[in-house]
């Protein structure tokens, strides 16, 4: 299996500060600094993305910010308050629309007092009155993008991917009735970060994106970029980023992989006077603010919960619910009924309607099969491979053996049985440091 190897470093004022002790192999890495470089950098409104932002803005390179409008349910309201200024008039020329900046966020207006330079005039496409503006994620983080774009001095377009957003609302909504538990930030960077916003870079001759992703491009030994964890461990973004097609990671840039620490970025952005240095992190599910998913799913499918059982592994009738899509793999409160110890889901049938609770020792499992593979590198048939394993964001990547089975499938046996193996969610594989391929947890 490939290694990672030494790449040229970056200038020092954007490389993250070297850790105590002998260097590590390990750098963020850039490809070429060309002045005339454009990149596509999303940009959420968060202090994140505002920083890789300004790294790549230091860098030379020609940065173009965006914002993607989702018109995400719970931002209805909100979207018909938002202030005009940001609000987003669609196009219909394209289904990729955009609308420039506006006035008050002159995108050539100089940083720190820097003089602005010449820019390559973007494409212009017509748009409507405010009349059919629609929401996004947050109108707040709508103005604190469109701010920090006019502080940087770089032009700023919103994107409507609303109707490809809602398409993922839809398969979160139906994994949930099939007994599997979703992760639609892994879709949403498959389909819309690294799938439509390369296709709007592509229209303006953009070579890169960007986002404020904590993850790393390195260099194998032949040179092929590779997909790799951040540096900060408790950041590392790399286990949502699997679904990012391997031929995409050459034009990929994560300007915050190599910095070890979360309060190096925020001082970054308090010494630029970035108003979003002390913004607090988005914590929850984009399009369920308050936490509330199985409000969603009753609302987006009524029909779609179905009564059922609760039983032991023994058969046992310990309790009845009202769906399926209630729970998952390793829930331990609110079963709705007691036992007088702590009792865990470990299987959902969504064809019986029947939930089967067992002992925390029953959640343990010692293979998986992973399907709808990506992979990172090629992958030898029949081969057996060590890898690290990771089955869920905060789970510690685990010792395994993975073994192909089939061109997209994978059979992965843990060198210690691992708890709530949960369908639906993804798996992804490492080499070290290093993204060998990641797919989604199947039902046997």
């Amino acid at each position: 299996m490939a290694r990672p190897i030494p790449v040229d470093e970056v200038p020092v004022s954007t490389r993250a500060p070297a850790p105590p002790g002998p260097a590590t192999p390990l750098r963020v890495q850039f490809p070429a600094m060309s002045r005339n470089g454009r990149v596509v950098i999303a940009m959420s409104g968060g202090v994140d993305s505002s920083v890789a932002a300004a790294l790549l803005r230091e860098q030379g390179f020609d940065c173009v910010g965006v914002f993607m409008r989702v018109g995400a349910e719970h931002d209805a309201a909100s979207a018909e308050s938002a202030p005009a200024e940001i609000a987003c008039a669609t196009a219909t020329a394209t289904s990729l629309c955009a609308t420039a900046v506006s006035p008050g966020c002159d995108s050539s207006a100089p940083v720190d007092g820097g003089a602005p330079g010449p820019r390559t005039a973007l494409p212009q496409m017509p748009g409507r009155r405010a009349a059919n503006r629609h929401g996004c994620c947050s109108a707040d983080d709508a103005l604190d993008a469109r701010a920090m774009a006019g502080r940087l001095g770089i032009p700023f377009y919103a994107l409507n991917f609303r109707r490809e957003f809602d398409q993922i609302i839809d398969y979160f909504v139906a994994e949930y009735a099939d007994g599997r538990t979703p992760n639609p930030c892994v879709m949403c960077n498959i389909h819309l970060k690294f799938g439509r916003l390369l296709q709007y870079a592509d229209m303006i001759d953009a070579e890169f994106i960007a986002t404020g992703h904590y993850a790393q491009i390195l260099r194998d030994h032949d040179g092929a970029p590779r997909l790799a964890r951040a540096r900060n461990r408790a950041k590392d973004q790399s286990y949502v980023l699997f679904g990012t097609p391997r031929t995409a990671l050459a034009r990929c840039l994560f300007p915050l992989g190599g910095f070890a620490d979360k309060a190096e970025i925020r001082a970054i952005a308090a010494r630029l006077g970035m108003r979003v240095h002390d913004k607090p992190d988005s914590q929850e599910i984009c399009f369920v603010p308050d936490n509330d998913y199985r409000g969603l799913l009753r609302r987006r499918a009524p029909a779609g919960g179905r009564p059922g059982e609760i039983r032991d592994t023994d058969g046992r009738l310990l309790g009845s619910h009202d769906g399926v899509w209630n729970f998952t793999i390793g829930q331990r409160r609110g079963l709705g009924f007691a036992t007088g110890e702590p009792r865990y889901v470990i299987d959902l049938d969504p064809r019986t309607g029947v939930v089967t609770v067992g002992p925390r020792e029953a959640l343990r499992q010692g293979t998986m099969l992973v399907t709808g593979m990506n992979w990172h590198v090629t992958v030898p048939d029949a081969a057996d491979l060590r890898c690290l394993a990771k089955i869920r964001h905060q789970h510690e990547p685990c010792p395994a053996t993975m073994t192909q089975a089939g061109a997209d499938s994978a059979r992965v046996a843990f060198d210690e049985p691992q708890p709530a193996v949960t369908p639906g969610q993804a798996a992804v594989l490492y080499d070290g440091e290093l993204v060998v391929g990641g797919g989604w947890i199947a039902r046997e």
